[in-house]
């Protein structure tokens, strides 16, 4: 038993960090949007600017305080950056879709209560599932495929639920928030596919010319200095190219309405995927499907609470059969046909790490 304690208080440890993490980003982000004015509200842009920002530089001290002895972080950079440019530009897809995913979620936060905005964005995994039937000619057990039907029902009863209510002024518009959902699933289904071809069509090229150098593959730090930065870059591009019109926001300075909780839910998202990150390699899916379960369960209960958000039995039930629908699906196995053999026999330790690792940063922010 003696030897296992550890390793369970730390997966407990992970287990409490994410739930919290999941629960306080959506309930300070929807506090953060509706507690205001629009023309007293902060720009949504220079918030994810600011976030990645904070990302970058975090991830730069851990790369700084973690990587062998005898290199240095411009050493890191050089070998993983400078000399192998095309690697680090692959990432510009994922993070540009990041990006995307981000802005949209705090458009839904917006026009969406906690509680429908948590369960709704639920759906990602259905999207993530389609996406990844299409594209890497993935197949899912039976079971899983009845998880992702009871998915959609769920949700279905969750938003017919809120239409029952009738228009709330304060909830904002529905059609809006759930449209913003809808292709936020979709732009994180479409970065972790694009991520995971990208990462098999490497290990192809590496097997196929077996006297092609080995490289240390980056490390987690690495790449997220590598997504931080080009999203900065894509941001900053975005801000040039296409600035927001209007008389409120041409007066907004950069770092106007950034309250107290602002900058929380700064550090709150700037850390969030390295948590996740941290779960991914160090715990299962089950682990991730049971806190993002609980954190649904914390942030509706707080809503309701803090906010005054009714719910209905309806709601409920609705909830419950999408979250249940995520711990089946994601504790049941699947079977997985890769793009090719090849990539499919790939079995070093330093390419399964690097894929794991790539993973996770495009995983689900919020």
């Amino acid at each position: 038993m003696s030897p296992k304690s550890p390793n369970q208080n730390f997966r407990l440890i992970l287990l409490t960090a994410m739930v919290l993490q999941n629960a306080s980003v959506v309930l300070i982000g929807r506090h953060t949007r509706a507690s205001a004015p629009q023309e007293d509200l902060y720009n949504v842009s220079h918030l994810i600017m600011t976030c990645e920002i904070v990302k970058f530089v975090g991830a730069c001290v851990l790369e700084f305080f973690t990587f062998p002895a005898g290199k240095t972080l411009m050493g890191s950079l050089k070998i993983h950056v400078f000399d192998h440019p095309m690697d680090c530009l692959r990432i510009a897809v994922p993070a540009g879709l990041y990006l995307l995913q981000n802005t949209l979620l705090y458009v839904a936060l917006s026009n969406l209560s906690a509680p429908l905005f948590q369960v709704t964005y639920q759906s990602k995994l259905l999207t993530t599932a389609i996406v990844s039937v299409f594209l890497l000619n993935r197949t899912y057990a039976r079971k899983q495929w009845i998880a992702l039907f009871t998915l959609g029902v769920g949700v279905a009863l969750a938003i017919l639920s809120e239409n029952k209510k009738g228009a709330d002024a304060e909830e904002g518009n529905m059609v809006t928030g759930l449209a913003a959902v809808i292709v936020a699933c979709l732009s994180s289904a479409l970065a972790g596919v694009y991520t995971e071809m990208i990462l098999k069509n490497v290990n192809v090229s590496k097997e196929k010319d077996p006297n092609q150098p080995i490289r240390a593959p980056p490390s987690l730090w690495m790449r997220n200095i590598q997504m931080a930065f080009i999203s900065i870059c894509i941001a900053y591009g975005k801000a040039i190219l296409y600035p927001e019109s209007g008389p409120s926001v041409s007066e907004k300075t950069y770092f106007f309405g950034f309250t107290f909780w602002v900058w929380i839910l700064v550090g709150l998202q700037a850390g969030g995927g390295l948590l996740i990150a941290a779960i991914i390699k160090y715990a299962d899916n089950v682990l991730k499907g049971l806190a993002t379960g609980v954190a649904v369960v914390v942030s509706t209960l707080c809503s309701t609470f803090f906010f005054g958000t009714p719910l209905t039995f309806q709601f409920v039930i609705g909830a419950t059969l999408i979250l249940s629908s995520v711990y089946v699906f994601s504790t049941s196995g699947a079977s997985n046909k890769p793009l090719t053999n090849a990539a499919s026999n790939h079995g070093s330790e330093s390419g399964n790490s690097s894929e794991s690792e790539m993973k996770s940063l495009v995983s689900n922010k919020v």
